[in-house]
């Protein structure tokens, strides 16, 4: 495993690319909103999903069996509890295409960069692994049918969420699965698909920023996306309660940081474009969130081993 600075230093590497690819996003806004409606963001799924599955360790998988109860818990909160919760917290906003975006935020599986905070903060990466790939699974079969429901005063189709979410995140991620277990890449290999991964988060930070207009009604998503980011940390308090620090570690970062991503190419699939917009705004909450929370859980654990 990697040194514990190494992380450190690449999770807020990654928070400043982020950051300025936001600010490319509100400022370059009439190419990037072209990009949007001609399938850039599916296309940058694809890449970042793959990429990112090639990052995952086989061990992560082999290892799972140990840490069933705990995975089990947290994926039937992350697919019951969240999709709930972000439901509620968009009526906060008002009816329309921004509300619809905060809506899919739940249905999202574990955001990707929570493997790098869970190292980050000395929690169980294995775990942290595992809900990254079980939640994924849970969101390609579930997430249409649950937002088919959730909006049942609009006309959607689950099996086109369906199929989309195959083509765009399951596929992508078996493949990299497939390639790393069976190639065994080398390290050199694993760090360009680390850095491919992480200019593919920035691209679509940028993208799905360019769908975010200056207004007042943005002020009432971003309340919506706090109350989100707090609840949700409280659920992963919840269910990591009683375990080691690191499994306390690994649930409430991946169980409180969403794939803000897979919500925009959920969003888009669902309602079109301009749903996709609040999630631009929850991946930089989201973002930052996790650093700051990893970085308060690493210096907790520093100060209790002193």
């Amino acid at each position: 495993m990697a040194p514990r600075g190494r992380h450190v230093l690449s999770d807020y590497r990654e928070l400043a690319v982020v950051a300025v690819a936001a600010a490319v996003g509100l400022t370059v806004q009439g190419p990037l909103a072209w990009a949007v409606r001609h399938q850039g963001i599916d296309i940058l799924l694809v890449i970042l999903v793959f990429f990112t599955a090639l990052t995952i360790e086989p061990r992560t998988l082999r290892d799972l069996p140990s840490a069933w109860r705990r995975l089990s818990v947290a994926l039937i909160a992350g697919i019951t509890v969240l999709p709930a919760l972000s439901w509620s917290v968009a009526h906060l906003v008002t009816a329309g295409p921004l509300r619809d975006g905060v809506t899919t935020i739940g249905l999202a599986p574990c955001e990707i960069a929570s493997i790098a905070t869970t190292a980050m903060a000395g929690g169980d990466v294995a775990l942290a692994g595992g809900l990254l790939v079980g939640s994924t699974v849970l969101t390609v079969l579930l997430a249409g049918p649950i937002l088919a429901a959730e909006a049942s005063g609009t006309a959607l189709n689950p099996w086109h969420i369906l199929v989309n979410l195959l083509c765009i995140v399951a596929l992508p991620l078996g493949a990299g699965v497939a390639v790393r277990g069976t190639l065994q890449p080398s390290r050199r290999v694993i760090d360009a698909a680390s850095t491919v991964s992480m200019l593919s988060v920035a691209a679509l930070v940028a993208l799905v920023a360019s769908e975010v207009r200056f207004a007042k009604s943005y002020l009432s998503v971003l309340v919506a996306v706090v109350a989100f980011l707090v609840v949700s940390a409280g659920v992963g308090l919840l269910v990591g309660r009683g375990g080691a620090p690191p499994v306390r570690g690994a649930l409430l970062l991946t169980l409180s940081m969403r794939d803000f991503a897979i919500a925009a190419g959920l969003a888009t699939a669902a309602f079109g474009p301009a749903a996709a917009a609040p999630l631009g705004i929850y991946g930089i909450a989201v973002l930052l969130w996790g650093t700051g929370a990893a970085g308060f859980i690493r210096a907790g654990d520093a100060s209790n081993a002193a």
